[in-house]
């Protein structure tokens, strides 16, 4: 089996060092920087399986390497935020982050985020949530929502005839909609089978994803219902 290079971007050199450790026995291979530019080149050189960005690094700060990372890659990414209510949260998840942890953090509970991303990335070719999207009756052909044509079968989308790039979290995210067109999905729902948390997460990360989302596949094709979650258009 194949192990998993992990980029690891923190200025910081105890927890650098420790983390790098801490990763390493739980075998994982990593390749750690102290900045932003740095890392960028160890992106570029090493092709990582997994990124996990510090936001506050110098040279080019963590959200900055995300959004340069994104432009380049679908490679799943990680943001480390030393504030769990902070704007960088967002920032980061804005510029194309999959998923945050908050600082200081458990290396336990890192290694389980980390496995929980590549689990869902790994598994990105088949239905979202453990084949949530088998019972719509169209025998996994591809389905249409107005001028919106998503193919389960080649993992594609396309709005208006023209192919919608996706990263892997955004692709589970509009199978699972897709999969029950007009039910309203819940925040935490949608945590669950996309994210895969056992446990309560923070919703933003939904929130963003769906902005995201929509801004690829048309702002009014995913409906907010508030007080209760997201709807996709039938």
């Amino acid at each position: 089996m194949a192990e998993t290079h992990v980029l690891f971007v923190e200025d910081d050199d105890v927890i650098r060092e420790a983390t790098q450790l801490a990763l390493e026995r739980d075998g994982f291979v990593v390749t750690a920087m102290p900045d932003g530019l740095s890392g960028l080149a160890a992106f570029r050189s090493n092709q990582p399986d997994i990124a996990l960005l510090d936001v506050m690094v110098p040279g080019l700060d963590g959200v900055s390497l995300c959004r340069r990372i994104r432009d380049e890659s679908t490679v799943p990414v990680i943001m480390l935020s030393a504030r769990a209510d902070s704007i960088d949260v967002v920032l980061g998840l804005e510029a194309g982050a999959d998923d945050y942890v908050t600082k200081p953090f458990d290396g336990a509970v890192l290694v389980a985020r980390i496995r929980a991303v590549l689990r869902r990335f790994g598994h990105a070719g088949g239905p979202a949530g453990g084949g949530h999207g088998g019972d719509d009756g169209t025998d996994g052909g591809p389905l249409v929502f107005g001028d919106l044509e998503v193919d389960r079968e080649g993992m594609e989308v396309r709005k208006g005839g023209l192919p919608v790039g996706l990263t892997p979290t955004e692709m589970r995210l509009l199978l699972e909609f897709s999969s029950a067109p007009g039910t309203v999905l819940s925040r935490d729902k949608l945590l669950e089978r996309v994210w895969d948390y056992g446990w309560g997460g923070d919703t933003r990360v939904v929130d963003v994803h769906v902005q995201r989302l929509r801004t690829k596949i048309g702002q009014d094709r995913i409906e907010t219902v508030r007080g209760f979650g997201y709807k996709l258009k039938a």
